[in-house]
């Protein structure tokens, strides 16, 4: 312990960066082969929890701490054996990126702040718009991940919505109006129903047309509710990858509903989007761009750090209003350089745009269209790995990357095979060499492993494999 109270000093950074490189280094040369988790992960974890200390240790002593004592309660979300959520790697043009972004400490708010990070961000925008085949004309803005695109899209949708009932509801509220109608298959993700809440809209008034118990949308009955509301403004969200099993609902023909009946058309494409840049899976997104708003994240697929999420509206002027924010000390809204903290919700904005340009600059169109497709094929070799072996059962096609499997030894009832199989899921977490957890998919416990980082390669899919037969043979044993 110095003698002295430690205090921020130029002096100091030197070893901050002999520090950083060393760690960065010691990192990288083992994430391939890193357990996911560590089974210390929670002693460790709580070693850290301390009162504030009166003197301080210094950067470069703090720094040791955390890297050489908290690496043990970090999960390898960035190496090839999570499964586990639809979490992306960084590559290594985005991991760089990012890196400067740290050293420069930008903000995304208005172009004042950082003409750089403004600008890079607009012109990532663009090139994503490219990338996925969206109207050149549509507005976009980067947030921080699916959950606020979709706040983004839906804010819209909620604008557009009251404006079609003569009232600006962002700058008046929704007292008085009737409730706002969401028509919505099975799929639609947890996070849109949340941001229904935020919106003051409400989960209860999201309406699920399914025709089965796997969620898949009914159309008849969903058009049926249209006419229903005789003209009365609605929203309609569609799922282009659903979490279980990376099945899209028919966007083309909800466009179609949207079209006929006036309503909002919302597409949460948080990574199945990505299904529109190879030519092998295009025509699952088809009549996306018929949309009126939709979202992607950028730490699924596009393998870049955390956090990072873009939404799409096909009216720029809709978010300005939604999101409408003035003060003296802030840009003007009319100043003709851009403010993109006026068109989101955020304020405080971290230059993500840096690593989206970076990796987008460093790989382009072709070397994202091989990179999902690389996941393609590993998600195929999975599906025969798994339905090659005689105890575990496939449940569902593979459209995508998520390969929806359960453990099944034969001789079992299905309340049986659940228990099995979530106690199975709880396994792989306790062992922690892989990750992939328990969903339920048509009333049946199963795990969805889903492919998405750019360092995956066959043996890791070959590894997940025997370590879950390995598992779940030890809990047949016991």
């Amino acid at each position: 312990m110095p003698d002295r109270t430690a205090y921020p000093e130029r002096s100091e950074m030197e070893a901050v960066l002999d520090h950083f490189e060393r760690s960065a280094r010691s990192y990288l040369d083992v994430v391939d082969e890193r357990p996911v988790l560590d089974p210390r992960a929670a002693e460790t974890a709580a070693r850290f929890h301390v009162g504030l200390p009166e003197r301080g240790t210094g950067a470069a002593a703090a720094l040791e701490e955390l890297y050489t004592e908290g690496l043990a309660a970090t999960a390898t979300t960035s190496g090839p054996r999570f499964f586990h959520w639809v979490t992306g790697g960084s590559t290594p043009a985005a991991m760089g990126a990012d890196w400067l972004t740290g050293l420069l400490d930008q903000q995304g708010y208005a172009w004042l702040g950082s003409p750089l990070a403004v600008e890079l961000e607009l012109v990532t925008l663009d090139w994503l718009k490219e990338l996925f085949g969206l109207p050149g004309g549509w507005a976009g803005v980067t947030v921080t991940g699916a959950s606020m695109a979709n706040f983004v899209g839906l804010a819209a949708a909620r604008q557009w919505w009251g404006e079609r009932h003569g009232v600006d509801v962002s700058e008046d509220g929704l007292a008085g109006l009737p409730a706002m109608p969401v028509l919505s298959g099975g799929y639609i993700h947890a996070s849109a129903v949340k941001v229904l809440a935020m919106l003051g809209v409400g989960r209860a008034q999201v309406d699920r047309h399914m025709r089965d118990a796997i969620g898949r949308v009914d159309l008849s009955s969903m058009e049926g509710r249209l006419k229903e509301l005789d003209g009365a403004p609605a929203v309609i969200v569609a799922v282009a990858g659903e979490v279980n099993a990376g099945d899209f609902d028919p966007i083309d023909e909800m466009a179609d509903l949207a079209a006929e009946y006036g309503a909002w058309l919302h597409v949460d494409g948080a990574f199945g989007l990505f299904a529109a840049v190879s030519p092998r899976t295009r025509s699952l997104v088809a009549g996306v761009g018929r949309a009126r708003s939709v979202t992607v994240d950028g730490h699924k697929w596009l393998n870049v750090p955390y956090d990072s999420g873009y939404a799409f509206v096909h009216d720029k002027g809709l978010l300005a209003r939604a999101f409408a924010y003035t003060a003296r000390y802030l840009a003007d809204p009319d100043d003709p350089r851009p403010n993109m903290g006026g068109l989101g919700p955020e304020s405080s904005r971290r230059a993500r745009s840096l690593a989206v340009w970076a990796t987008l600059r460093a790989y382009g169109r072709e070397g994202y269209r091989m990179l999902v497709e690389s996941h393609l094929d590993l998600a195929k070799e999975l599906a025969d790995r798994v339905d090659a072996a005689p105890d575990l059962a496939r449940l569902a096609d593979v459209p995508l990357n998520v390969v929806c499997f359960r453990y099944d030894p034969g001789g079992l009832g299905e309340d049986e095979l659940d228990r099995l199989n979530e106690r199975l899921a709880e396994r792989i977490f306790e062992d922690g060499r892989v990750a992939a957890g328990a969903t339920t998919y048509g009333g049946r416990v199963a795990l969805r492993p889903t492919i998405v980082n750019w360092r995956t390669r066959s043996r890791d899919v070959a590894f997940f494999v025997d370590v879950v037969r390995e598992l779940a043979a030890s809990l047949r044993a016991v």
